[in-house]
């Protein structure tokens, strides 16, 4: 999506793209730390083995998940061009991000592009919702009953993210683009925390 704002070749497009890669820039670390933690907790690097271990955990709250968690939704929220790190839905100048590198597209090619950002935020919802509230999830893929109890349970997840998403962004305010680092700055401290936890008391 940078690359195609910046084919455009106006300032808008370019704009937008410099601050989406910024943006992306400092989330990544931030998303690495949790995914570090989470492989911790499970002894595995596979995502199907992660989920596996917290599925089977007992239900609890720990502070390493907790942590973890709180660091994922910061870091979603700022790749996904959500309130408070951004709108998009604004057309403000000076503070749109997203908006910024659709701004010169239209028909066919601005659906596409509005398609590819709902792809990713549903990605990072499944992720999210595979790693923190893993009950629902199918253990094997050939269990063709157990698949379709788990299509109803995706669909009542990802309902309830976006209910608490549309809350989110209700009740904040959209931050300068300057109070961005800070603000994964915040996630990858969490993140890290999350990581000491785990290794420490191992909670």
């Amino acid at each position: 999506m940078s690359l195609a704002a910046m084919d455009i070749g106006t300032s808008f497009g370019s704009l937008g793209a410099r601050r989406e890669m910024f943006v992306g820039f400092l989330a990544e670390p931030a998303l690495l730390m949790v995914l570090f933690t989470a492989s911790l907790i499970s002894g595995s690097t596979s995502l199907p083995s992660i989920v596996d271990t917290f599925a089977h955990r007992e239900l609890a709250i720990y502070p390493s998940q907790a942590f973890a968690g709180v660091a994922f939704t910061m870091v979603s929220l700022a790749e996904n061009a959500r309130v408070p790190v951004d709108n998009p839905t604004t057309h403000l100048e000076l503070t749109m991000i997203h908006e910024a590198m659709l701004l010169e597209y239209s028909a066919r090619h601005l659906a596409l592009l509005e398609w590819a950002a709902a792809l990713k935020l549903f990605n990072y919802s499944c992720i999210g919702l595979a790693l923190f509230f893993p009950f629902g999830i199918v253990v094997s893929g050939t269990d063709w009953l157990a698949l379709l109890g788990a299509a109803p349970a995706l669909i009542a997840k990802l309902m309830a993210g976006g209910f608490a998403l549309a809350l989110i962004e209700t009740l904040s305010a959209k931050m300068r683009i300057f109070r961005a680092p800070e603000f994964l700055g915040t996630a990858f401290m969490l993140a890290v925390l999350a990581m000491l936890v785990n290794l420490l008391l191992g909670a």
